[in-house]
C-alpha cells in the first residue's frame, strides 16, 4: 500500500505545483491598462511623481506599471517595449531625452497606443498625442522676475546655468527667463559673468534655437548637481574680482541649485547671493528656510499627475481629454493641458508647502 501512495502523493505534488506555476505566470503576464515610464529614481522629484501616480489610480478599474529609465535612453525604449508587450492601452512617457525618446513612442503608436508626453515634450516625430506640463516658459520667467525684484543696484554680475541640451524643457525654460533677463542686461541692471556665448547675444531679445543651443552648451548642468557643483566652482576660480560680491544666479532646478549654493556660499569674497530652483524638493525648501536657497518653483505634482491621469482614464473611457495649448515639437502641434506654477520663498513656504498639505511642518526645522 505504501509502494502505492508514494507515486500518487508526488503526483498530487507535482499537479499543485504546475497550477501554482500557471497561476503565477497568468498573473505576471497580465494586461496593463496605463504605462507609465519616467526618467530616474535617483532624482526626489520622480519619486514624488511615483507616489502620486500610485494613488491617483487607487480608486480606478484601471491598472498601472510604472518603470524607471535611470537616465538611460536605451533603457527607455526597453521599458516602453517591456509595457507594450504587458498590453497597455495608453503610455505617459517623461523622456531622459525628447530627441531620442521619439523611437520608442513610434513603436507605441505602431500598437495603436496613445502617448501622453509628461512634463517634457518628446520631440521631432508625430507619435504624440497630448502633452501634460507646467508652463515651462512660465517657469523661467518666475526665476527670472524673481532675480529681477531681489537684487539692488546696475552691473549685478549674473551666473546663469541650464539644464540638459536633450530636454526641450530646458530650452523653455531658458527661452522664459531670457525674455525677462535680456531687457535688464541691456539696460545695464546685470552684467553676464560667466559666459560668453550670453554675452555675445546680450542686444538680442528673441534668441533662436541655435542661439540658445550655444548658451546651454555653455552653461548646462545636464541635472546633474556633481556637474553643477564642478561648473559653478569653475567659474568662480576664473571669475575676477568685478564679478564677485553681491551676485544673481539663475539656477534651472532645486538638485542643482543647493550644489551651485554651496559653492557660492563657501567663497568668500561672495558677499551675498540671490539664487533661484524649481521642484520644491524637501532638502530645498529647508535651503528656503535657512536662507541658502532664494526661491523656488513649486510645480505641485498632486496636480501634474491628476491632470495626466485623469487624460489617461478620458482616454481609456473613450472619450477625448480636454486641452489648454498646444506646443510645437518639431515635426507636429502636440495638444497640451497646462498646469499653473507657484513662485516659493521664506514669505509664504508655510502657505504653499505646509498649510498646504504637500509636505508636513515636522520635516523641517528654523518654521
Amino acid at each position: 500500500m505504501k509502494k502505492i501512495l508514494k507515486p500518487m502523493a508526488f503526483v498530487l505534488v507535482v499537479m499543485m505545483l504546475t497550477v501554482f506555476t500557471a497561476a503565477c505566470n497568468q498573473n505576471s503576464s497580465g494586461t496593463v491598462s496605463v504605462g507609465i515610464v519616467l526618467p530616474t529614481k535617483d532624482e526626489p522629484r520622480w519619486i514624488q511623481d511615483e507616489e502620486r501616480f500610485k494613488a491617483a489610480l487607487s480608486d480606478s478599474k484601471y491598472t498601472t506599471e510604472i518603470l524607471f529609465s535611470q537616465g538611460s535612453s536605451a533603457k527607455e525604449k526597453e521599458n516602453v517595449e517591456t509595457l507594450i508587450n504587458r498590453g497597455i492601452q495608453v503610455l505617459i512617457i517623461c523622456p531622459q531625452d525628447g530627441d531620442a525618446a521619439a523611437a520608442a513612442v513610434e513603436s507605441a503608436k505602431k500598437e495603436g497606443i496613445t502617448v501622453i508626453s509628461y512634463d517634457r515634450l518628446i520631440t521631432n516625430t508625430d507619435a504624440v498625442d497630448y502633452y501634460v506640463t507646467f508652463d515651462s516658459a512660465a517657469v523661467g520667467a518666475a526665476q527670472a522676475q524673481y532675480l529681477v525684484d531681489h537684487v539692488s543696484g546696475t552691473n549685478v554680475p549674473l551666473y546663469l546655468y541650464a539644464g540638459s541640451a536633450g530636454d526641450n524643457n530646458a530650452f523653455l525654460f531658458f527661452q522664459g527667463a531670457w525674455t525677462v533677463l535680456q531687457p535688464k542686461i541691456a539696460d545695464g541692471t546685470f552684467r553676464i559673468a560667466n559666459s560668453s556665448e550670453a554675452e555675445a547675444l546680450k542686444g538680442t531679445a528673441d534668441l533662436s534655437r541655435d542661439q540658445q543651443s550655444k548658451i546651454i552648451g555653455q552653461v548646462t548642468t545636464n541635472w546633474d548637481p556633481n556637474e553643477a557643483k564642478n561648473k559653478a566652482q569653475t567659474h568662480l576660480t576664473a571669475a575676477g574680482s568685478d564679478v564677485k560680491g553681491n551676485v544673481a544666479i539663475l539656477a534651472p532646478n532645486d538638485g542643482t541649485a543647493r550644489n551651485i549654493a554651496d559653492v557660492f556660499g563657501s567663497d568668500s569674497a561672495i558677499t551675498d547671493y540671490v539664487i533661484t530652483g524649481q521642484d520644491a524638493e524637501k532638502a530645498s525648501i529647508q535651503y528656503v528656510i535657512d536662507g541658502k536657497q532664494s526661491m523656488t518653483v513649486f510645480k505641485d505634482v498632486r496636480t501634474l499627475v491628476k491632470d495626466a491621469m485623469g487624460m489617461a482614464i478620458t482616454i481609456l473611457d473613450g472619450n477625448t481629454p480636454e486641452t489648454t495649448g498646444s506646443y510645437n515639437n518639431g515635426n507636429t502641434e502636440v495638444k497640451a493641458k497646462q498646469t499653473d506654477v507657484i513662485v516659493v520663498d521664506k514669505s509664504n513656504v508655510q502657505k504653499e508647502m505646509l498649510d498646504s498639505g504637500y509636505y508636513k511642518a515636522e520635516d523641517f526645522t528654523g518654521l
